[in-house]
């Protein structure tokens, strides 16, 4: 084995491993992240309870810092996992141009070169889709605004209470303040008018 077939071979074997390790984390992290683990949670920050006992994570108070960091950890992630393509595409392409169609050095890394370029290509175009997904189905708090719920927890006229509302076809149960500093009891009609710095509901009369 030459060299270059050494190269090839190193490539296919550790691109392969480190792109195959890359994508079970990232079905096992976009899984347990964004779907029900035993109930509900969302790979945001935040401190939202779901009425069956399930925790959401919510950032929704600053929606534009909330899309950086969300958009820098997926092309982080886009970068690993296209990178090993490559190596590992690189790898496989060069070893079948050397061994079976015994090409020159020379053509078989070009001919692996443009097939690791490819594969990056296609897998860029894939994991983008599938972030797209994970995220179109990400909870936000905005959208409970103008969304009627009802007093899980009596709100204070100067404190913190709890309601349910349904937001994005989920009932869940969010922290609550009132809007004029009334108090509401439990079981009370509210609609959400707006949401405090803090990722509180803040609520109104029904």
């Amino acid at each position: 084995m030459t060299g270059v077939d050494t190269v090839f071979a190193g490539c296919a074997i550790l691109g392969g491993a480190l792109f195959f390790i890359r994508l079970v984390l990232f079905f096992v992290g976009h899984h347990g992240g964004a779907e029900d683990v035993g109930g509900d949670f969302d790979g945001d920050v935040g401190a939202d309870f779901d009425v069956g006992g399930d925790f959401d994570g919510d950032v929704d108070a600053a929606d534009a810092i909330d899309a950086h960091a969300d958009s820098d950890v997926s092309f982080k992630m886009l970068s690993l996992q296209t990178i090993t393509a490559f190596f590992m595409m690189f790898g496989l392409v060069g070893l079948a141009l050397r061994k079976e169609a015994d090409l020159v050095e020379a053509w078989a890394i070009l001919g692996a070169m443009i097939a690791g370029l490819f594969s990056v290509w296609v897998i860029s175009k894939i994991m983008t889709f599938m972030m797209g997904l994970q995220s179109s189905g990400t909870m936000r708090l905005a959208n409970a605004i103008g969304q009627e719920g009802s007093v899980y927890l009596r709100i204070p006229a100067d404190g913190v209470g709890k309601v349910q509302v349904v937001v994005q076809d989920h009932l869940k149960v969010f922290d609550a303040v009132s809007e004029k500093g009334q108090e509401f009891q439990t079981g009370e009609r509210v609609t959400v008018v707006s949401i405090a710095a803090d990722n509180k509901l803040v609520v109104d009369k029904g």
